[in-house]
Formats: structure tokens, C-alpha cells, sequence
């Protein structure tokens, strides 16, 4: 009955391409990985895999198990609801059945989680998988050193090491973080395309009682009501997932407009504030649901009105400045809500046009961060290093990541295209 099915969706997807439509295919974004290496005789370590399926209308996720590893322990959570989820391991034979995973690659099996609902329009489906790897050609013992060894195509990461064990070498630029049991870990971002060669070395030597607790104290070098906290210094840069994308309007206008992804899962939390930075007007706001396609409330008030109203947005503001307000519903313990806010702003001084050329000029606090040109307009300076595309419309994208825990100064001068 199986192979009945399959053969029929084949033969549906075949007749789609034959008419010219071309079949989804199986996207994703926002992946992010935690390796927990296990007793090192084991060559086993554990995988918390946060993943979020984007294609609209799916109502599944493949995850590929990679060839060489032997996986085991097996678990797939809604991350909206934290819920458990139906999964099971197919071949790609039998994934190529679904007409999104027709490149399923023969060389892997694929771990298939039916999703807690179809992806909306413009939405997604987030999901955790857990998973052991046992995998001796990427983690085993080698002169008196524990090795991890393995190429990882997942641009956010952190690998764990086993209690009692010190780092001695990575190769890829990352933090250094204690976790709150004793054990060291590594975490990186890493922007670029293809894999980060990845190559740890650890002994043991480490103590295997937790750490004193972060503080809220502040560089000495910086003044003290000023610069980041000992706390916020030591986060997980790469765990953060808020990202931020900019569409520059005509330099004369001095707006863009904006969306930025936020997820909260606080149960304390019932709504959303954004507060406009000094310089910038914001209009024409509007949020929705990214797991459900929920359209939210959004409006902007300001400081003075969220005092009339008994509201506090968590921070200081002027009686004069604009906030944005999203309420939700607060989320239960374990369980989380992703949020898109799209904005429009003018900002003169961020955002002008000076003789022939197009600045803007703005610092950025997110990991991930994105602008767009007009269209018809190419980058000529980009004070800070940029990934550079341009999309199917023409226009130019920039993309920076940001893995410090600090803001990204961003200057970038634009001029038209020759002819338009």
C-alpha cells in the first residue's frame, strides 16, 4: 500500500513539472545545534537541533542523518507548543516519495517529523530534534586528548565537552563558555557558505563544580552607568535569533522600511515594545504570528501616553518617544511564540542622500542583519565586511553578522546603476 502511495505521488509530481509547475521544494532557516560530546569511549555525543521548515504548505520536515553516523534516542518537540511530534525514519527512496524532497540524496536516511500544523503563507513550522550520534571517525581519543573532528554546515553551533575536560585547541573562532553544571563549551557563527572545518582538542584537568553566578557588572574601562554587563558579555551570541532585515527606500525620502523576527518564551511576557531610537520616527506598523499566520494588534504610543495608561515598557522612556506595542498571548512554561514586526521609519540622519550617493549610516545590535538597495543602486563602500547577493529582482542585498556580543557600526554608500 506504501509503495501504491508513493508511485501516485510520483506520478503527480511528474505531471506538475510536465504542466510546468515546478514541485516545492524543502526550505529552511535559523538552524542552530548543540553537540553534547559523551564519555569518550562511547565516540557519541548528543544533538539538540533547532530547525525552522519554511516552506508554505508543508506538512513535514526531512532531517537528513548524515552518512557515517549511527543515530539513536530519537525526539522531535513543536518548539511553539513544546509538544512531542510523530517522526520516523525513512530512506530517501522513500522521502523522494513526497514530491518536496525529490533530490533526496541515496547516500542518507532522513529522520521525517510530521509537523503540528502546515506551514502558513509566509510563516513556519519550528521544531527541536534530539538525537545521539555515535560517529568514531568524528569524536575519539588520540594521545592522551579527546578529538572532535567534523565539518559543520550549520551556521550557529555550540559543542559541549564532556565533565572534567579543559579545551585546549579549536580552530574556528568562538567562544569560550562554562556552563552552569562545570562543563566548557565552544560556540560559533559562521556566515559564510560551505562548511566550518571544525577541529577540537580537549584533556581532562577542569574542575567539575559550577561556576559563581554572571553579575551585572561592567568593564572597568567603560563609564559606570555605560557598556555591557559581565552577563550580557558572556551570553551565547549564537543562540541569539533575533534578525532584522532593511529595504532602503529613495535616499530622499530618508525612510525603510523593515521587518525583524522575535521569539519570546517568557511566560511572564504578554506583549512586544519597541522603542524607537532618538532620530527616528516610525509608522505603519503591523506584526503577526510566524507559527500560526495570527495577525496581532500594533500600534505606537508615546511615552507619556504608556504612562497614562499604567504601562511599562521594561525601560526609561521621554514623555515624547515612540514606542511600538504588540500585545500576545502570554505563552505557557516550555513553550515559546515567534513574532514578525514590520515597521517603516524616517530617519534623516541614519538614512540621507549626500550629491550623487546614497549613505546609511546606522549601528546594528542583532547577530543577523540585513540591507537592501533600492532598486537600481550599487554599493560602492561598506565600512563593515559584508556578504553580498543580488536577488532575482536585481537589487543588491548586504548581510552582516555579528558574532561579538556588541553593536555592529554600519556605514554603507551607494551610487546608481549607469543607465537607469
Amino acid at each position: 500500500m506504501r509503495k501504491i502511495a508513493g508511485l501516485f505521488s510520483l506520478l503527480l509530481a511528474l505531471a506538475s513539472v510536465a504542466a510546468g509547475q515546478q514541485a516545492p521544494r524543502q526550505t529552511e532557516a535559523d538552524a542552530y545545534t548543540r553537540y553534547e560530546l559523551l564519555a569518550p569511549d562511547s565516540a557519541s555525543f548528543k544533538i539538540y537541533y533547532e530547525i525552522t521548515a519554511t516552506t508554505a504548505g508543508a506538512k513535514y520536515y526531512y532531517n537528513p542523518i548524515r552518512a557515517g553516523s549511527t543515530a539513536s534516542d530519537e525526539a522531535v518537540y513543536d518548539a511553539m507548543t513544546g509538544t512531542p511530534l510523530k517522526f520516523a525514519v525513512v530512506t530517501a527512496a522513500e522521502a523522494r516519495q513526497d514530491p518536496m524532497m525529490a533530490r533526496a540524496n541515496d547516500s542518507m536516511d532522513y529522520i521525517k517529523v510530521t509537523l503540528a500544523r502546515p506551514v502558513p503563507e509566509a510563516g513556519e513550522g519550528r521544531i527541536r530534534i534530539i538525537k545521539t550520534y555515535k560517529d568514531a571517525k568524528s569524536y575519539f581519543q588520540q594521545g592522551g586528548e579527546i578529538v572532535f573532528n567534523r565539518p559543520l554546515g550549520i551556521q550557529r553551533n555550540q559543542v559541549v565537552l564532556p565533565p572534567g575536560y579543559q579545551l585546549t585547541s579549536c580552530n574556528v573562532p568562538s567562544q569560550v563558555l562554562i556552563q552552569p553544571d562545570g562543563r566548557i563549551a565552544i560556540s560559533f557563527m559562521h556566515a559564510g557558505s560551505g562548511e566550518a572545518p571544525l577541529i577540537l582538542h580537549a584533556r581532562l584537568g577542569a574542575a567539575t563544580t559550577p561556576p559563581r553566578a554572571l553579575t551585572t557588572q561592567r568593564s572597568w574601562e567603560a563609564p559606570a552607568s555605560q557598556g555591557p554587563t559581565e552577563r550580557s558579555r558572556l551570553s551565547q551570541r549564537a543562540l541569539q535569533d533575533r534578525d532584522i532585515v532593511y529595504f532602503l527606500d529613495s535616499p530622499e525620502t530618508h525612510a525603510f522600511s523593515l521587518y525583524h523576527d522575535y521569539t519570546e518564551s517568557d511566560p511572564a511576557a504578554h506583549a512586544y515594545y519597541n522603542v524607537v531610537r532618538e532620530g527616528s520616527t516610525v509608522s505603519n506598523p503591523s506584526a503577526y504570528v510566524l507559527d500560526t499566520g495570527e495577525k496581532l494588534d500594533a500600534r505606537v504610543m508615546t511615552g507619556s501616553e504608556l504612562k497614562a495608561a499604567r504601562i511599562n515598557p521594561g525601560e526609561t522612556v521621554g514623555d515624547a518617544t515612540q514606542v511600538v506595542v504588540i500585545p500576545f498571548t502570554p505563552v505557557k512554561a516550555g513553550a515559546s511564540v515567534r513574532l514578525r514586526i514590520s515597521e517603516t521609519y524616517t530617519a534623516p540622519a541614519s538614512y540621507r542622500l549626500e550629491g550623487d550617493e546614497l549613505v546609511f549610516d546606522r549601528s546594528f545590535g542583532r547577530p543577523r542583519n540585513a540591507v537592501v538597495l533600492p532598486a537600481g543602486w550599487y554599493v560602492t563602500d561598506s565600512a563593515s565586511p559584508a556578504m553580498v547577493r543580488q536577488l532575482p529582482d536585481g537589487r543588491i542585498r548586504l548581510d552582516f553578522w555579528n558574532d561579538r556580543n556588541d553593536s555592529l557600526g554600519v556605514l554603507i554608500k551607494a551610487r546608481h546603476v549607469i543607465g537607469n
